[in-house]
């Protein structure tokens, strides 16, 4: 008897066992699908939330490219104005020591590199042969 007891006791368990299972095995095939479709959500959630920022900078860099564009807009029309005044000082003529002295403002400090020509009363450049020679 008490083998017989043993058996259908190990014959429960076993059954117990598979039907465990079996419950895992349909629980899995049921939730797996769910959560795939779940973390496709999350991603496309994901997706759509760092488009948005990526639209979002692009309009805030538009603005600040637009601001930028109208405040050299002002400083050129405020230099324009500085042009004018100068000219209506100097009674409306330009003449050519005062272009001479725009052109020369006008040079950066740096003139190490530059070659720079400066015409004669002819209208030509002096030229530059006894330099060329030294440098070889």
């Amino acid at each position: 008897m008490n083998n017989q007891t043993n058996l259908k006791s190990v014959t429960a368990s076993i059954i117990a066992g598979i039907f465990a299972i079996l419950v895992i095995i349909g629980g899995c095939m049921y939730l797996i699908p769910k959560y795939n479709v779940w973390q496709q959500e999350q991603a496309g959630k994901a997706e759509f939330a760092k488009a948005e920022q990526n639209r979002r900078i692009k309009i805030e860099e538009a603005k600040a490219n637009l601001e930028a564009e109208k405040l050299n807009a002002q400083a050129e029309i405020e230099r324009a104005k500085g042009a004018a005044e100068a000219i209506r000082i100097e009674n409306g003529s330009i003449t050519p020591a005062y272009i001479q002295y725009l052109w020369v403002r006008q040079q950066n400090a740096n003139t190490n590199n530059k070659i720079i020509y400066i015409p004669t009363e002819a209208g030509l450049p002096v030229l530059e042969a006894g330099r060329v020679a030294a440098e070889k």
